[in-house]
């Protein structure tokens, strides 16, 4: 029974090392790497990663050569919480920076205390997360544009060049919505004006394409949307850790499927060809996302390509629409570019809030989330949210405990007369095994109820790491005084040493090992464990603490009253 305890034990401790090693690879140090300005190559045009529709002027062709081009020609434009850029050459938006997440913040109680000390402070990298990029290393870019029926004439794809009556664009003060209007026209009477559209606070920009048709012909024309990136290989995990991490990748949601990971590794294996109604595409990676979402009320066709050089391509087309001549037709669709804060998502598009990935565990995390969030509505703090989420869970399973408690305190009772008995038969354990369970039955102790609050800690544990680790709310998010950020270790390590003290007070409550070598071993537990969480992220090391906390008070009071009762 010893040994059962004991495996579980070890179990515990060995998910908790999987998950310091995890969470090391995401947060821990990076190797620095110079941010050297390199400019985007100018290649000739091979139209490559368009949509290979029935209507497309190239083939579907694997691993075909990138062509990153552009004019030279950029606009600016500046909201209350991004700032990018559009290049004139297809109206490619590039260069986004999340103004409201910057990479780095201060922690002014540390810096107070540095500055006691005679310590310097410490430089943070204040510049905003950067989610489009034009750099070829970190290439990351939303394109859009038309393509025609075969054999019609060439239509306002990515590769077109548009014009701009300005050179940036404002969201000013008391300003709601900001327009972008950019303008195609080609020597045949055919015009196309591509609008972007952005509202004050929000990531979602939506896209309208505008055809004007005088070119003495109709058109079926096709609207397609895309994401072209290279993957980010700084932080590649390795077997044991990579299951852990967070997804980086593609993913889809469809009316069959509902949300579908498709990986960078999976494009390369072969590309996508999907139809469904409504739904969406998306590439997302720790904290942000970025999706294309084209109108639910059409069908949609989904799509992957791998170009050369690891550039992977993911987006939709839609269904051909006749533009006669002389008339006019709108393509719509909306971006989501930003912080994944799931019910800002979930008024964006069904399903988009799945992009924050609990794994397996979704069914427990999005729980833990949604009661997180309304004591965080109450309290404005999210330590103090983690707090109640912890009275919460340890009362809904305040009658499991008090049952494993109450069984962990008989089998402390008893421990002297198991040790008697073991002395009494140490030469026959077959004997000693009957007695004791002789004793287990008459005194009606469970050896096995002080597995249970192991056994109910570890889904929990593992949700609220993934919690922690996937919710943007907690990125940055202060508790108190030294603690400026939960989703971090803490920086005086003062939580994981009062979570190894609280081990220990519950250690010596629980009935120690009947064999020496294995009370040995559990009496490091408390050691070991203090180093694994000074890894860990304060949310998470405080749950421990305040689970313990009220462990070992529900426990003390039980223990004290069982072995007073004579």
């Amino acid at each position: 029974m010893d040994n059962l305890r004991f495996i579980l034990v070890l179990t515990f401790a060995m998910l908790v090392v999987l998950m310091m090693q995890a969470w090391q690879i995401d947060y821990g140090p990076k190797p620095e790497v110079a941010a050297t300005a390199v400019t985007t190559p100018n290649l000739e045009p091979t139209k490559q990663d368009l949509p290979a529709t029935s209507g497309s002027p190239v083939a579907n062709t694997a691993g075909a050569p990138v062509a990153v081009s552009t004019s030279g020609k950029i606009i600016t434009v500046k909201t209350d919480v991004v700032d990018l850029e559009i290049d004139l050459q297809g109206g490619t938006i590039r260069n986004m920076d999340l103004l409201q997440y910057p990479m780095e913040k201060d922690n002014a109680f540390l810096n107070q205390v540095r500055n006691l000390v005679g310590l310097p402070i410490a430089e943070k990298n204040h510049a905003p997360v950067r989610l489009f990029n034009s750099l070829p290393n970190k290439l990351f870019v939303a394109q859009s544009g038309l393509i025609a029926d075969q054999g019609a004439a060439t239509i306002a794809d990515h590769y077109s060049v548009f014009n701009s009556d300005q050179t940036s664009y404002t969201l000013e003060a008391g300003q709601d919505v900001l327009t972008v209007p950019l303008t195609w026209t080609d020597n045949t009477g055919l015009s196309v004006t591509k609008s972007y559209s952005f509202k004050r606070g929000s990531y979602d920009i939506a896209l309208n394409q505008h055809i004007d048709n005088a070119s003495g012909k109709a058109l079926a024309i096709r609207q397609y949307n895309q994401l072209l990136r290279v993957p980010d290989h700084s932080d590649r995990g390795n077997m044991l850790t990579g299951g852990m991490r967070a997804y980086d990748g593609g993913v889809i949601y469809t009316q069959k499927d509902k949300y579908k990971k498709i990986s960078f590794d999976d494009m390369g294996d072969g590309n996508l060809d999907e139809v469904t109604q409504g739904g969406w595409t998306a590439l997302i990676q720790h904290y942000f996302a970025s999706a294309w979402i084209p109108p639910a009320n059409q069908e949609n066709h989904f799509y992957t390509k791998k170009l050369q050089e690891e550039h992977y391509v993911i987006g939709s087309y839609s269904p051909l629409i006749t533009v006669d001549n002389n008339s006019a037709a709108d393509f719509t669709a909306q971006l989501y570019a930003g912080p994944k804060v799931q019910p800002v998502m979930e008024k964006v598009a069904p399903g988009l809030e799945l992009t924050v990935d609990y794994s397996v565990l979704t069914f427990i995390g999005k729980p833990i989330y949604w009661l997180l969030n309304q004591i965080h509505d109450v309290t404005g703090n999210w330590g103090l949210a983690i707090i109640g989420v912890t009275l919460c869970i340890k009362l809904l399973f305040f009658p499991l405990s008090q049952t494993s408690f109450r069984s962990m305190a008989k089998m402390r009772k008893i421990q002297p007369r198991l040790k008697e008995l073991q002395e009494r038969f140490k030469d026959d354990r077959q004997r000693f095994n009957t007695e004791m369970m002789a004793l287990y039955k008459k005194e009606k102790a469970n050896p096995l109820g002080g597995c249970f609050p192991v056994l109910i800690q570890i889904p929990v544990f593992m949700c609220l790491y993934w919690v922690l680790s996937e919710t943007v709310e907690f990125r940055q998010a202060p508790f108190m005084l030294w603690i400026q950020d939960l989703s971090v270790q803490d920086p005086f390590y003062v939580l994981p040493l009062i979570m190894g003290l609280t081990m220990k007070i519950q250690q010596s409550l629980n009935p120690a090992p009947i064999d020496p070598i294995q009370a040995k071993v559990m009496k490091m537990f408390p050691l070991v464990f203090t180093v694994f969480f000074l890894f860990f992220p304060a949310g998470l090391v405080l749950y421990w603490v305040v689970n313990n906390t009220l462990s070992i008070i529900q426990q003390w009071y039980i223990t004290k009253s069982i072995v007073e009762d004579k």
